[in-house]
């Protein structure tokens, strides 16, 4: 752990048993990756087989009471009304001017219940935003570190799931309130991998029983614990944005180009004066994706140039994408950079090749 502070997990034992290579995430004290293969191994693991991730430090949060929907609708930007209870639905917590709070997914558990996983730094934030804002009758409540989630990833998780009883095949963006073994579990058809795969909510006091029974369960398919480093590769191959990086207080929805998690019909959400002025304005840089056609690995900060020089933008999100064995990465550019268009990013004074392509890197199969 990196000091006093820094909360750990309900399976950080688990981890550090395993020999773990542990950092801090949002403040908590997360495992990057394991001995053994480590970051490729592990995204290899979840790309053709099977991988479990601890994401416990991802926040838990309740809106509850009479009107708990309609009150998160006007608050946050995606429209709650295009689904039902038992769905789940991306959204986004904006400022008043349009930029992000953090991004999260509600689970729509009735018109009074709505559960809430925002991002582990910004919990307390959207809690207290959402607190403030709350009508009598409403009440929320930050229920961080009462709960472990287990996200079990790759084309073999059903078969993981099945083993220990668990329902799978609903829908993509779906959930189950179930039991397991005397113990209430919530099956979540999500994740942040790109692959079919489930999200297991569970009491911290059960954590490391599930964990330990998914991880048996996934041994007669090679399946692997995979730490956050090998989550980063996986998401950036599939565009995902990663809130700091490519959704931020400075970056809108609009130039994340996250513009279909907004209900841009609805009479209000945060942040929706702002954002349909900006979007009607068409003047703000736009996220894209970068393929490395040269030798060399970006980062986020690293300036992207045109054939001419002149700089277009700047590189929110990089790494070295396992699957296609070269660099990738997203960025915020100017709007008249189109796709295929030649540039090179300044990659620690050198430059570097690559070509502008709208993501995914890969084909994944998170809603099949």
């Amino acid at each position: 752990m990196s000091d006093s502070t820094t909360k750990t997990s309900p399976l950080h034992s688990r981890h550090t048993a395993l020999g773990a290579k542990m950092a801090d995430f949002g403040g908590w004290s997360m495992p990057i990756e394991y001995p053994g293969g480590g970051v490729v191994a592990e995204h290899t693991a979840v790309r053709e087989r099977v991988g479990v991730f601890d994401v416990s430090h991802l926040g838990t949060a309740t809106v509850t009471g009479p009107g708990a929907k309609d009150f998160v609708n006007a608050c946050l930007t995606n429209d709650l009304g295009k689904i039902a209870p038992g769905k789940a639905q991306y959204t986004m917590c904006c400022a008043e001017d349009g930029g992000v709070v953090d991004d999260l997914i509600a689970y729509l558990r009735g018109d009074d219940d709505i559960f809430l996983i925002p991002n582990a730094a910004n919990t307390a934030e959207v809690v207290r935003r959402l607190q403030e804002a709350a009508p009598e009758g409403v009440t929320v409540d930050n229920v961080h570190g009462k709960h472990a989630i287990l996200a079990v990833q790759g084309p073999k998780s059903d078969e993981v799931l099945q083993a220990l009883g668990l329902p799978t095949g609903h829908d993509y963006m779906s959930f189950v309130d179930t039991e397991w073994e005397g113990s209430p579990v919530t099956v979540c058809r999500t994740g942040y991998t790109g692959e079919r795969g489930y999200e297991i909510v569970c009491r911290v006091e059960d954590a490391e029983r599930v964990w330990d029974a998914i991880v048996a369960a996934m041994e007669p398919f090679e399946g692997l614990p995979c730490g956050l480093g090998a989550r980063d590769t996986l998401r950036t191959e599939m565009g995902y944005p990663l809130h700091g990086n490519d959704l931020s207080l400075e970056i809108t929805p609009v130039m994340a180009r996250s513009g279909w998690a907004v209900g841009w019909k609805k009479e209000s959400f945060w942040g929706k004066e702002a954002l349909t002025a900006q979007r009607e304005a068409k003047e703000s840089r736009l996220s894209n994706g970068l393929l490395v056609t040269g030798r060399g690995i970006p980062r986020a900060g690293q300036t992207v140039l045109d054939a001419d020089g002149n700089e277009v933008g700047v590189v929110t999100s990089g790494t070295f994408s396992p699957t296609l064995k070269q660099g990738i990465a997203l960025a915020l550019l100017d709007r008249g950079v189109e796709e295929g268009a030649a540039v090179t990013i300044d990659v620690r004074g050198r430059s570097v090749t690559a070509e502008v392509k709208k993501p995914p890197f890969v084909q994944g199969g998170a809603s099949s």
